[in-house]
């Protein structure tokens, strides 16, 4: 009954808003996929799919779900053995790697723009090129600061818990 009317009325319509949204993007698969979810749509309109079909579609739809919950629910059981052991390690430098991780950051971080800043002011002429060089360095920046800001948002969690 109920998958008869997901059938019936919610299925193409949720085909119709995913496709509609789909069609605006102006790239050739989101055209195609929006084309597919169309095609689809009617065929369940038509009653080519069957309930059946759909009921078996949500089933695995589920599963993988499942699967996919069992696999990160591992991960942080993991993580969180990892954290623990370090808390609880007799060695001061590995329980203190974040914040040392942090305050390395942070100490590089100034020593890189005080540099910078003291270069542009000296050689108001290479500020372009000083600049420019900067950009370069983004990449490193982005690994180190995203390391540091997913420390610092782990071990305010870990504080909440304890």
């Amino acid at each position: 009954m109920i998958a008869a009317l997901l059938a019936q009325i919610g299925l193409p319509l949720l085909m119709k808003a995913v496709g509609s949204g789909l069609d605006h993007i102006d790239n050739p698969i989101a055209k195609t996929a929006a084309e597919g979810l169309k095609q689809m749509g009617e065929a369940v309109t038509k009653g080519d799919v069957t309930p059946a079909q759909i009921a078996e579609a949500n089933r695995h739809t589920e599963r993988m779900a499942e699967l996919e919950l069992t696999r990160d629910a591992k991960v942080l059981a993991t993580v969180n053995r990892t954290i623990r052991a370090e808390v609880q390690s007799e060695d001061a430098f590995v329980r203190r790697w974040r914040p040392s991780f942090g305050y390395a950051v942070a100490l590089t971080w100034i020593m890189t723009m005080g540099s910078i800043a003291a270069a542009i002011i000296l050689t108001p002429l290479q500020a372009p090129a000083i600049i420019a060089a900067l950009v370069n360095t983004s990449p490193i920046w982005g690994i180190a600061l995203g390391v540091l800001g997913v420390s610092v948002v782990k071990r305010s969690a870990d504080k909440k818990l304890g």
